[in-house]
C-alpha cells in the first residue's frame, strides 16, 4: 500500500482527502490511500515519516508552506525560486530517504487564472504574504502584471489594508485573496476594503474553496465582478501533485 497525505493545522476546512478517495475510486487505484496528518508544529514531521514506511508522498497546505523547507534534501528550481512548497515526493533506499519538494500552486494558480488574463490587465493586488501569495506573485510577474501586495501588518514594500485608497482598487483589475479570511468554519470573514468600488471591470479570485463562493466572492458579484473560486486551482494542483509522486523524474 501507498500512502499520501496533507499535512498542515488546522485542516478541517480540507477537501484533498475526500478528492483523493473518489480519484482513487473512480480509477480503480486500489494500492493507495490519502490521510490527513493534522500537525501542530513541524517537529512530528520527520517521525510521522519514520514511523510508517508506506508514507510516498505528502502535501503541504497553511501554515507550512515556507517552513517545511528547512526538511527537504533536493527544490525543483521554481519551488526554490518561490520559496514555497505544497508537494513533497519521498523516495526511501532501505532505512534512508530523500525529500523532493515541489510547488503545483503554480499549476494550480495558472490553469485557473490565465485562460481571463488579457492584455488590458496590467495591474493587481494580491491579500497576503505567504507561501500561497508567493506562487501568486510568481505567476503574475510572468505575465508582466505589477502587483500591490497587502498584509496586515505594514512591511517594506507591502501595503496595509487601510492604504487601499479608491485609486489604488479602481486601477487594479485583478484582486486576489491569498489568506485564509472567509474559510470555513470562519465564513463570514473577508479582506477588508471598500467594496464599493468594485465594477464589472474587475476579476476576483480567491484561493479558498471552503466554501466554494466566499464572502470576499459573494461582495464581487453584488457589484458585477467577475469571480473564479479557488476549486479549479484545488483540482489542478492535486492532479499536478499525483503526477509527481508518480514520475521518475526528481
Amino acid at each position: 500500500m501507498r500512502k499520501f497525505g496533507l499535512i498542515g493545522y488546522p485542516l478541517g476546512h480540507s477537501f484533498s482527502k475526500k478528492y483523493f478517495a473518489e480519484k482513487f475510486l473512480n480509477e480503480g487505484i486500489v494500492d493507495c490511500m490519502y490521510e490527513n496528518y493534522p500537525l501542530k508544529n513541524l517537529e512530528g514531521f520527520l517521525p510521522l515519516l519514520a514511523g510508517d514506511y508506506e508514507i510516498s508522498g505528502l502535501n503541504i497546505t497553511i501554515p507550512y508552506k515556507s517552513e517545511i523547507l528547512r526538511f527537504l534534501d533536493i527544490l525543483e528550481p521554481e519551488a526554490s525560486k518561490i520559496g514555497a512548497v505544497n508537494v513533497v515526493k519521498i523516495r526511501r533506499s532501505g532505512k534512508s530517504m530523500k525529500l523532493y519538494g515541489y510547488n503545483s500552486d503554480v499549476t494550480g494558480i495558472r490553469d485557473t487564472i490565465l485562460p481571463f488574463i488579457t492584455e488590458d490587465i496590467t495591474t493587481a493586488i494580491v491579500f497576503g504574504t505567504g507561501g500561497a501569495s508567493r506562487a501568486v506573485c510568481h505567476v503574475l510577474e510572468k505575465s508582466g502584471i505589477k502587483i500591490n501586495l497587502v498584509s496586515r501588518e505594514r512591511k517594506q514594500g507591502v501595503l496595509v489594508y487601510s492604504d487601499l485608497d479608491s485609486r489604488i482598487i479602481d486601477e487594479a483589475q485583478l484582486i486576489i485573496n491569498t489568506t485564509p479570511l472567509g474559510m470555513f468554519p470562519d465564513t463570514g470573514s473577508m479582506p477588508d476594503i471598500d467594496y464599493t468600488r468594485l465594477t464589472r471591470n474587475h476579476i476576483l479570485f480567491d484561493l479558498v474553496y471552503n466554501p466554494e463562493i466566499t464572502s470576499f466572492l459573494r461582495m464581487g458579484m453584488a457589484r458585477g465582478c467577475r469571480v473564479l473560486s479557488g476549486l479549479k486551482m484545488l483540482h489542478s494542483q492535486a492532479e499536478k501533485s499525483w503526477e509527481i509522486w508518480n514520475s521518475d523524474n526528481l
